[in-house]
């Protein structure tokens, strides 16, 4: 039973770090995905664009703060192309497909497949088995150990974060707890004004003694 879920568990982290999608790229427009990567995290992607006469697609990769990461022009229509770089810190990275049509055509939308991989699905386990050698099983205990060490990340970056959101929710309580205080005090005095002034103006009045 242990082992079932072990397994499941497995399938759904690669699940988590592989994602596929199509889309359609109307003329003389353009489609961005957003994606949140953590900090030193391999990134690689392939996409496809279908063939469009007299038509340009371009696509661009930036981080939140503008930088370009990884840009082609004039994307080769038809062919599966390639590209990869590595975080060097915990944002949202943005990939985006911009057509361009000259004015004296019409234009047709063009179909745009994307797969993009992180993590240890990104790696060439094949590539690194072939340059230091490895045996077939060498390549999957080599594959399995940076899962392993992959999930052991995740879970520590998931305690970090509770514990993060724990320490907010209790200086938010300790908060509203202050600012209740404050608030009850603040009508206590504004009860107690109210009351030394109605007494002083109806006494002024000789309404009371």
């Amino acid at each position: 039973m242990i082992q079932a879920h072990v397994k499941a568990f497995l399938a759904i982290l690669l699940i988590a770090q592989v994602h596929g999608i199509m889309f359609f790229l109307e003329p003389n427009s353009h489609k961005c995905l957003k994606e949140e990567v953590h900090a030193n995290v391999l990134v690689t992607g392939e996409y496809e664009v279908s063939e469009a006469m007299g038509q340009k697609a371009n696509y661009v990769i930036q981080d939140s703060k503008g930088h370009i990461l990884s840009q082609k022009e004039d994307i080769p229509h038809g062919k599966l192309l390639k590209f990869s770089f590595v975080t060097e810190t915990y944002d949202t990275f943005e990939i985006c497909f911009i057509s361009r049509v000259p004015n004296h055509q019409r234009g047709i939308r063009q179909e745009v497949t994307l797969i993009t991989k992180r993590g240890i699905e990104a790696k060439s386990y094949e590539g690194i088995g072939e340059a230091a050698k490895l045996k077939p099983v060498e390549v999957e205990l080599k594959r399995l150990e940076d899962l392993s060490e992959a999930i052991v990340q995740d879970f520590a970056r998931m305690r970090k974060n509770e514990e993060e959101m724990r320490d907010t929710n209790e200086a938010t309580n300790t908060r509203v707890l202050y600012f209740s205080l404050f608030s009850i005090c603040i009508l206590f005095g504004l009860s107690t004004w109210q009351l030394f002034y109605f007494r002083r103006f109806f006494r002024m009045k000789k309404l009371i003694e």
